[in-house]
């Protein structure tokens, strides 16, 4: 069921936000060399490697690390960089991934592959047999502030605890995350 909805849901978000997403694209090759989309490689469902979309908004001699590891994640921002991820359009692609089944609406954010501390305790806690999602209970509790360690117990009560209207209420206040920027720090 949850599949299903995902999947329903996804072609409506691409069909909605089709004009901003082609603009997005645009304003990515306008303004910075490169590609304009990102691919890396991702922890899914039971730890299976994936390629994830994103619209580039760092420089592609950007070390491929998560973002915090990195000295001065500013400096490797695209001139339009900043505002694409504030603003979270730099992960509609993901919408893709979601088509595919590679990742749900809800789930925890998936991991980068060499995040190893993370991958581990996700393991440890049975959190890797959720497939990933664009937002999480993690995310609309701290997203990029909270620790590693406490992340994973916020996956851990998600995959305990998870059900449609736990999705539901996940989704609604994403939204309003999204909205007003909150728990961003590049």
């Amino acid at each position: 069921m949850k599949r299903f909805l995902d999947f329903l849901l996804a072609v409506l978000a691409c069909t909605v936000l089709l004009i901003p997403i082609v603009i997005v694209a645009v304003a990515v090759k306008l303004t910075s060399p490169g590609p304009v989309l990102y691919w890396s490689d991702r922890v899914g469902r039971h730890n299976r490697i994936f390629r994830m979309p994103k619209f580039r908004s760092m420089r592609t001699d950007t070390p491929e690390v998560a973002t915090h590891l990195l000295a001065r994640p500013e400096s490797f921002l695209t001139p339009i960089g900043g505002f694409i991820r504030k603003s979270s359009l730099d992960e509609l692609p993901q919408l893709w991934s979601i088509l595919v089944g590679d990742m749900s609406f809800v789930g925890p954010r998936p991991a980068l592959f060499n995040q190893h501390d993370l991958i581990a305790l996700r393991s440890e806690r049975a959190v890797h047999t959720l497939l990933p999602g664009l937002t999480g209970w993690a995310q609309i509790n701290g997203r990029d502030d909270v620790p590693i360690p406490q992340k994973v117990e916020m996956d851990a009560y998600y995959l305990k605890h998870q059900s449609l209207w736990l999705d539901i209420h996940i989704l609604w206040r994403t939204f309003f995350k999204v909205l007003r920027r909150d728990g961003i720090t590049h």
